[in-house]
């Protein structure tokens, strides 16, 4: 499924780049949204799967629970971050600058410190239920940045463009979006199911080792 996933997305992004044209300001440097836009729609859903998740493991306290938020944050963390990064690259020949303190700029980045210190409180407390019930809390309050993130260039004066969408966007433009969009939720899928399998190993093995401490004479 990774490979296909993986693929896919190759394939809608050579698609999508070798027949939509150059826009008349940004030049074929605007082609950059195909994998900004759908990054930053993904980061919000990744997201909003820890919250879930958290508000699950704060509600029922199941590990699984807990596993599939932390697999989610740091593939939400992942993607923010390139969010981020293109945002910088596309938003250069604009402003002149690598970063302006802008509202949505600005509120991206307290996204990703919040997800960033959420995976650094998972990676230095060593106990397990209040590792769980920790990163919960984080994770729960954190996701509430995600509506001020997309809402920001609505409630503030900013120099980021409106949100990007099909109904905002020229025609030709549209079904690129839509179908790298589409690829890259396979791949952001794929990832977090894969980091929750292996989540659950590293668990398992944890487990047996203690299980062998307690067990030795």
């Amino acid at each position: 499924m990774g490979v296909a996933a993986i693929l896919v997305l190759a394939a809608t992004q050579a698609y999508s780049i070798s027949t939509s044209p150059a826009e008349g300001d940004m030049g074929h440097l605007q082609k950059i949204m195909y994998v900004h836009v759908p990054a930053a729609w993904m980061t919000f859903l990744a997201f909003f799967v820890v919250l879930v998740f958290s508000v699950k493991y704060l509600w029922k306290g199941r590990e699984d629970d807990d596993l599939v938020a932390a697999s989610a944050a740091e593939v939400g963390a992942t993607l923010n971050g390139l969010t981020l990064v293109l945002g910088m690259i596309w938003g250069r020949p604009a402003w002149g600058v690598w970063w302006v303190w802008d509202a949505r700029l600005t509120s991206t980045l307290v996204l990703f410190l919040i997800f960033a210190g959420y995976l650094a409180l998972r990676a230095f407390v060593d106990d397990e239920q209040q590792r769980a019930r920790w990163s919960a809390a984080v994770g729960a309050i954190g996701a509430i940045n995600v509506p001020i993130v997309y809402m920001s260039v609505k409630w503030w004066r900013t120099l980021h463009q409106p949100p990007s969408s099909p109904a905002t966007l020229d025609p030709a433009y549209t079904m690129g979006l839509r179908i790298n969009a589409f690829a890259l939720l396979f791949v952001m899928i794929f990832f977090i199911r894969k980091r929750y399998e292996i989540a659950r190993l590293e668990r398992a093995a944890e487990h047996a080792a203690e299980a062998a401490a307690l067990g030795a004479p």
